[in-house]
């Protein structure tokens, strides 16, 4: 079956050409190369897309609006009213758990959204590594860029998803707006994973790998193993900071990546990372975490916010996030706001980057 992306006023068919069988988010492999893809609903009243799917090559977008008849459009033009958002969910979360502050966002612009591969409504892949789920967001917004958007997206992402992103805009530019970073993308002066944390990150990763096989076929699944989600951190780890204790080599890490971006950034980050205990990993982690963003300090069109929370700050702090999005940036070097904390409990432990 072939699946259907809908955006905020129309459900946009896959294009009818050779797919792949990977499946992200409802729709086949479109992209040009082994990328796994993308589109996916971005309104609550929107049916499943499944009923959409059985509609897919019919010529016939119905229309999903809030509560509204359901109407149908011209095939592949969206009506945007507002300005255009894509937002990147991070490593083992998805778009359903980040359902409040989507939900929040679409009162002021118009929200695409979508799981990465191997998580929530998307199909497992062959093998999952940082070049990989770029990929995804290359596909996702190629097929965004198709839409006739009436200015370029404003482009935010969650923990992994903030790295995939300023990714992606140091390498495409001309199609991005601004970014939003949530409490990822932290250029940190080391790895978080030293190799005496392996077995207690495994550990960690073993036991979400076991709670996650209640949630297999719902939208909040996530299909990787503990150790391909333990071989993404440890990835991850090189990318942000540029060093690889394996072997010993030292480069810029993502650093650089923030300098070759002449773009508005925007950082929203948690005080307390990985939680605030004071004994165990804690401590060191959220010292990384405040140093990684001080490096950042005299970049141009950068701004930070901090929020009192941990890394589940998507969720125990979803209408601050959406506030802070919609409002206007400060000076860039400075650290705008501080919200105290409303935590729903501490979440460090899944501590999904």
């Amino acid at each position: 079956m072939l699946g259907t992306a809908c955006w905020p006023d129309v459900v946009v068919p896959a294009p009818p050409r050779q797919l792949g069988d990977t499946r992200i988010s409802g729709i086949h492999r479109i992209a040009a190369r082994h990328w796994g893809v993308v589109l996916a609903q971005v309104d609550p009243d929107a049916r499943s897309i499944s009923h959409y799917g059985r509609h897919a090559y019919e010529n016939q977008c119905d229309a999903a609006l809030h509560g509204s008849p359901r109407r149908r459009h011209d095939l592949g033009v969206p009506r945007w009213r507002r300005t255009p958002l894509v937002l990147c969910p991070g490593l083992t979360s998805t778009q359903d758990e980040l359902g409040e502050l989507l939900g929040l966002l679409r009162h002021d612009f118009d929200v695409v959204s979508f799981d990465l591969r191997g998580h929530g409504l998307s199909s497992a892949a062959d093998r999952y590594c940082f070049d990989g789920f770029l990929g995804d967001v290359v596909a996702v917004m190629a097929e965004v860029g198709r839409l006739g958007l009436p200015s370029a997206p404003l482009l935010a992402g969650y923990s992994y998803g903030a790295d995939l992103i300023v990714h992606y805009a140091a390498e495409h530019p001309d199609t991005v707006g601004e970014l939003v970073v949530i409490d990822g993308a932290n250029p940190i002066p080391a790895p978080f994973i030293t190799q005496a944390d392996v077995p207690e990150f495994r550990a960690l990763w073993e036991n979400l790998a076991t709670a996650q096989e209640t949630l297999r076929g719902t939208p909040r699944q996530v299909l990787l193993t503990a150790q391909e989600i333990l071989d993404l951190n440890l990835e991850l780890d090189v990318i942000r900071s540029g060093i690889d204790l394996g072997i010993d080599v030292v480069g810029p890490g993502i650093l650089d990546r923030y300098r070759t971006i002449d773009l508005p950034i925007r950082m929203i980050m948690s005080t307390s990372m990985a939680g605030d205990s004071g004994e165990g990993r804690a401590p060191r982690h959220n010292r990384l975490w405040r140093a990684g963003i001080d490096r950042l300090v005299r970049e141009p069109r950068i701004t930070t916010s901090w929020l009192d929370a941990t890394h589940a700050l998507v969720v125990t702090h979803a209408p601050d996030i959406a506030q802070m999005i919609r409002s206007t940036p400060g000076p860039a070097g400075q650290a705008t706001s501080r919200v105290a904390s409303r935590s729903l409990g501490d979440w460090s432990d899944a501590d999904h980057r």
